[in-house]
């Protein structure tokens, strides 16, 4: 199981952006699809992107496409989430999760960070 540790919350004005970072341990990351979801308060958590092992593939939740990329690099062992022209719906915690798979949607494995804080305001 990989162990995965979110960065890069914060306060952010709307229009403006983040780029939320993912640092994982273990020898199966760079085998590993990965995923960003968020959980608003009072919401259930929902998928926002997914990265393919190797770059091939990713996916996006409709309201952030053209507006978020998510990104890996395995020789860091890292996936990122970068984030641009944020709206106040955006704010949430958001989780990295690993060990999932795509098919016609995601379906999360069972490796999840303790997640970072998104805040927008208006």
């Amino acid at each position: 199981q990989v162990q995965l540790v979110e960065s890069g919350g914060g306060l952010v004005q709307a229009g403006g952006s983040l780029r939320l970072s993912c640092a994982a341990s273990g020898r199966s990351f760079s085998t590993n699809a990965m995923a960003w979801f968020r959980q608003a308060p009072g919401k259930e958590r929902e998928f926002v992107a997914y990265v393919s092992w190797n770059s091939g593939n990713t996916d996006y939740e409709d309201s952030v496409k053209g507006r978020f990329t998510i990104s890996r690099d395995n020789a860091r062992n890292t996936v990122y989430l970068r984030m641009n022209i944020l709206h106040p719906e955006d704010a949430a915690v958001y989780y990295c999760t690993a060990g999932g798979a795509f098919t016609t949607a995601y379906r999360p494995g069972p490796s999840w960070g303790q997640g970072t804080q998104v805040t927008v305001s208006s």
